[in-house]
């Protein structure tokens, strides 16, 4: 297919001949070259389980400008791929190239059948480790790092077909067990991220000969470099950028990029892919419980604090690559279009690893911009964001070439230092838009409050005014009723006293003058009494008329009552004025003391650098002055250190022989009882490196190296010389003869000791491997010495450290603690065997079969295997039978006999079930069949 040009993408659909030929849009920015390096480049491998500056990513608020970091060295990981049925086939009579040692996070790889080459690595996953033990070992350190905001790089390195996509991009829609690192790290950024406060983000694109192109938006296929001039920072802004809500979208969103990467069918790989993958994930972040320095500054208005608190975001990135797989071309076969994209690939590869080269060798210049994929990756090394990066091998022989080339990459980059720089910053624009929603809240409920007053005065006038009106009318009303009624009455009675005048006139008009006189006084008599009931009358109306007034002043009173507040509400409404007005004049405030603040940190940042400055020439200064102290003593070890390098340029190495003879064992030894903490530490760290080396142990212990081991882990209270100390012991231990003289020294009492009293996961592994490496003694199967030294070991609590130190629950600690009581166990069954041994298992005894039982399902491989092997070695003898059926340990074998990855350890487990009578009848009880 590679002569006709043709293409597949990995979804299956057809696309013809492609342009190779098209333009390169690259923002080239002379000023911007590389990053200089705060530190030299690392030496010599060290057995470092991380690089400084981890998780802790708390501390002051840091603004945008801040230029403070924390050092942190690129993590590698190497990956052996299974052997596939064509390598089974093609490679029978050969053996594998590389052994690995995941214990010692070491790999040997085999030069001849003679001859090996060792390599140590941050972590070593042998073809039998999980996806999820990938996972936790690889990415989640630098997704919790970018979850605290920095930013991070995950990226997969190594020939074409060792699994590197399916490390990094496997989607796990049928086994949810082979989800990939893309997919699990999601996973852990939603279920750390609020989308109600948080933002999350991602593009998806692929470099393709030496072309950015979008695997969202496949027309997008010519997307810029741009570089930020003040801080270097490099982004892809014309890649599409997506919004991530939940999980089953992200999914989608890679299943839809997959479908558009470009894949082809080469001789190495049937689905080769032909382009750099690369996804970025944008994470912002919210940070709760940090309090602005508006705060601090405005202490007295407590009314305002909270609305003054200005929100502290944290923007970071990570960066997921999966580069396309290295191939030579007579291997691959590829020819036509597939030969160039294949050329491309090399090239770009090529680029990297210059890039790395000059990092790692403290260059001056970087040639990051000899490629597109260094300028993308200009963060990842060198750079600002914590980086991890997984190489993968094969275990072919025929590829030997390119697995050494992988592994020399992954080793190189392995010095590479990073200055890990926190991305916070104060979100001054959501506090701006908070206090305006705020003030637009007050002045609405002010005017709506407004409002209502208003309406309510309007009611209560109109009101008063319709009442006092009322009253009016009622009393004019019922005033003129009286007067119309008391005038009709006057008059009435007026009329009748002159009609009873003229009839009495009429009536006596002819009697006499004197009767005359007599009947009108009578007749004034009536008229008086009629004018007495008139003016009492008019009293009662006048009574009436005065309640009525005092009724129209209470009207008044109540009226003017109304009026004094509708005064004091107008009031209110202008005090509410003027508190809007402070509000205003407290936000203008607050913009000029923002102001202040950018200023005062400038200042204070400069202060800063002066005082760093200050603080490196005392340092050089103290530096000078006790260097006579422990200069000898770093020669020293950089004369050790030395003959460990990996250089393919130095055909020859130092020999430890000479290197006695220059610099003297005794000289070395005698350093370890110095009075100087520091000075034990750096001696003790080499004899340490001394006694990896088979050759120097016999030396060491005779030269009284042993005993001055064990004085410090006696003597000292050093969590680093104890650390240390263990692990050259467990060094020196992997020999028999010296395993006798450790307990003979009281080395187990020691190591018990040193166990119950360390909290470090790293001491308690080393203390571990070296209880471990004791309990694979030998000479335990030895008649004349099994029963002292394995009653040594259980009676100076050997048994119970180990039990003792599961309570780290680190995964490299159980592991060491699963080898040492699986060596138990096998010394303990030969010794049965051979019949030095009788009675019940110790580890029976002491209480060790409920933790096997209840870790034998653990995920991690080591420990499940040791544990598997434990409990097969445990079962071979018929007087432990009924206390591991009473304690479970029988479903256990019945499931290793069925389901054990290992064939050795199945076969095994079946034969010890099967020639057991005790295991036989319990089964035929249970109606189990085996």
């Amino acid at each position: 297919m590679a002569a006709s040009g043709g293409y597949n993408y990995r979804d299956g659909s057809q696309r013809g001949a492609l342009r190779v030929d098209r333009p390169l849009s690259v923002n080239s920015n002379p000023k911007s070259s590389v990053k200089s390096k705060s530190l030299p480049a690392s030496g010599p491998r060290r057995n470092s389980t991380g690089s400084t500056g981890g998780g802790g990513a708390t501390g002051a608020a840091a603004s945008k400008n801040d230029n403070t970091g924390v050092l942190g060295r690129v993590r590698v990981a190497l990956r052996l791929r299974p052997c596939n049925e064509e390598e089974m086939v093609a490679d029978a009579d050969f053996a594998d190239c590389v052994e690995l040692q995941p214990e010692l996070k070491r790999l040997k790889l085999r030069k001849n059948n003679w001859d090996t080459d060792t390599y140590e690595f941050d972590e070593v996953l042998t073809e039998f480790a999980s996806q999820k033990r990938v996972y936790e070992v690889v990415a989640k350190p630098v997704v919790e790092s970018v979850l605290e905001g920095y930013n991070g790089t995950v990226m997969a390195y190594g020939q074409t077909g060792t699994g590197k996509t399916y490390t990094l991009g496997r989607l796990g829609e049928e086994d949810t067990a082979a989800r990939g690192i893309m997919v699990r790290a999601m996973e852990d950024i939603l279920a750390d991220v609020s989308l109600e406060s948080d933002s999350l983000s991602v593009s998806y694109f692929q470099l393709y000969m030496e072309t950015i192109q979008d695997l969202l938006d496949p027309a997008n296929d010519n997307i810029s470099i741009v570089e930020d001039p003040k801080t270097g920072d490099v982004s892809v802004p014309g890649a599409s950028l997506v919004e991530i809500r939940d999980q089953q979208s992200f999914v989608e969103l890679l299943r839809l990029g997959e479908g558009h990467l470009f894949a082809s069918n080469t001789k190495l790989n049937t689905e080769s892919s032909r382009s750099h993958a690369i996804l970025m994930v944008n994470v912002k972040k919210s940070v709760k419980g940090r309090d602005s320095a508006l705060s601090s500054q405005n202490g007295n208005n407590s009314h305002m604090v909270k609305s003054l608190k200005a929100p502290v975001v944290r923007k970071s990135k990570l960066v997921v690559v999966d580069l396309a797989g290295s191939e030579r071309i007579d291997k691959s076969g590829s020819e036509g279009h597939t030969l160039e994209e294949a050329k491309s690939i090399n090239l770009s590869l090529s680029a990297l690893g210059k890039c790395i080269n000059a990092l790692a060798e403290n260059s001056s210049h970087v040639p990051v911009r000899d490629s597109k994929l260094t300028r993308l990756l200009r963060d990842s090394f060198g750079g600002t964001a914590r980086t991890s990066l997984v190489v993968t091998i094969g275990p072919s022989p025929r590829h030997r070439g390119e697995t050494a080339s992988t592994i020399m990459f992954g080793q190189r980059a392995m010095k590479v230092e990073n200055m890990l720089k926190l991305k916070e910053e104060f979100d001054y624009k959501s506090l701006a838009r908070r206090l305006d929603i705020q003030l637009d809240k007050i002045i609405a409920e002010h005017e709506r409050q407004q409002k209502v007053f208003e309406d309510e005065m309007e009611r209560v006038s109109i009101e008063a005014q319709n009442r006092i009106s009322e009253v009016e009318r009622n009393y004019t009303d019922a005033l003129e009723k009286e007067r119309l009624k008391y005038q009709k009455d006057y008059m009435e009675s007026i009329k009748k006293l002159e009609e009873q005048l003229v009839m009495t006139q009429r009536k006596h008009g002819s009697q006499k003058i004197t009767n005359g006189h007599e009947d009108d006084g009578f007749n004034v008599a009536s008229s008086k009494e009629s004018c007495r009931l008139h003016v009492e009358e008019i009293d009662d109306l006048t009574k009436l008329l005065q309640k009525e007034t005092m009724l129209r002043k209470a009207v008044e009173e109540e009226v003017h009552n109304l009026k004094s507040q509708l005064t004091r509400w107008k009031r209110s409404e202008a005090a509410g004025n003027s508190e809007i007005l402070k509000l205003r004049k407290m936000l203008e405030d607050g913009e000029h003391q923002k102001e202040k603040l950018e200023g005062e940190i400038a200042r204070l940042h400069s202060q800063l650098l002066q005082r760093s400055f200050e603080a490196d020439e005392t340092s050089q200064q103290l530096d000078r002055s006790g260097a006579e102290k422990i200069g000898a003593l770093e020669s020293l070890m950089t004369q050790v250190r030395k003959p460990q390098l990996k250089d393919s340029g130095n055909e020859e190495k130092a020999s430890i022989a000479k290197l006695f003879e220059q610099v003297g064992l005794q000289k070395i030894l005698s350093l370890l009882e110095a009075e100087d903490n520091d000075v034990r530490i750096h001696a003790v760290k080499v004899v340490a490196n001394l006694a990896a080396e088979e050759a120097n142990q016999e030396k060491i212990v005779e030269a009284g190296g042993l005993t001055s081991l064990l004085m410090l882990l006696k003597n000292s209270e050093d969590e680093t010389i104890h650390r240390v100390a263990a692990g050259a012991i467990a060094n020196l231990a992997m020999n028999e003869t010296n395993q006798e003289l450790i307990m003979t020294q009281g080395g187990i009492n020691l190591l018990s000791m040193t166990a119950a009293n360390g909290e470090d996961p790293q001491t308690l592994r080393m203390v571990a491997g070296a209880i471990a490496n004791l309990c694979g003694n030998g000479k335990l199967s030895d008649v004349f010495v099994f029963n002292s030294l394995m009653n040594k070991i259980r009676g100076e609590g050997g048994i119970n450290a180990l039990l003792g130190m599961v309570r780290c629950g680190h995964p490299d600690v159980l592991a060491q603690v699963a080898r040492g009581i699986a060596n138990f166990a096998k010394c303990e069954s030969r010794a049965s065997t051979q019949g030095t041994k009788t009675g019940k298992s110790l580890l029976i005894e002491d209480g060790a079969v409920a933790w096997i039982v209840q870790n034998a399902n653990n995920d991690a491989a080591p420990i499940k295997r040791h544990i598997e092997l434990a409990l097969c070695h445990l079962a071979q003898h018929e007087v432990n039978a009924k206390d591991m059926i009473t304690s479970g340990a029988l479903w256990e074998l019945v499931r290793i006999s069925r389901d054990c990855s290992r064939e050795d350890i199945r076969t095994l487990a079946y034969r010890t079930l099967t020639s057991s009578p005790t295991f036989q009848a319990e089964l035929r009880r249970l109606r189990i069949d085996n």
